[in-house]
């Protein structure tokens, strides 16, 4: 699993899983826009299903801008994720810059109707070198 997602990070049995690709067909260099298209695995390993409530995303560019993005759920979903079972969806990230970083937290609900954060790991995003 390593390979396919090499960022993870795991909070109170919630592991969420990231690998990101970087898409030349969607970006345009010469007009100063990077497009990142990043895959998420969120892996429920403790007792009691979990839903995802909302999302808070910090995107980093090159120049060291930092972004923040905060909404409700991921691709217009709040999965539920049962123990052991797994949600997984794409998304994309355009910067001005070819090389950025991001990072946040998803606030889940349990069954229990307790709230928690769970840590998205941190990513680098970095444009391949495009001889001119």
């Amino acid at each position: 699993m390593k390979a396919l997602f090499p960022h993870a990070a795991t909070t109170r049995g919630v592991t969420v899983r990231v690998s990101v690709s970087y898409l030349p067909e969607q970006s345009e260099p010469r007009r100063g826009r990077w497009f990142w298209a990043y895959h998420v695995r969120i892996e429920n390993e403790g007792p009691a299903a979990v839903q995802l409530l909302t999302r808070h995303w910090i995107i980093t560019d090159g120049r060291g801008a930092r972004h923040t993005v905060e909404g409700e759920g991921v691709v217009g979903e709040q999965p539920l994720v049962e123990p052991g079972g797994s949600f997984d969806y794409v998304s994309g990230c355009p910067l001005a810059t070819p090389t950025g970083a991001m990072q946040g937290t998803y606030r889940m609900i349990d069954e229990g109707g307790v709230v928690f954060d769970v840590e998205i790991p941190r990513f680098q995003l970095i444009a391949p070198a495009v001889a001119e």
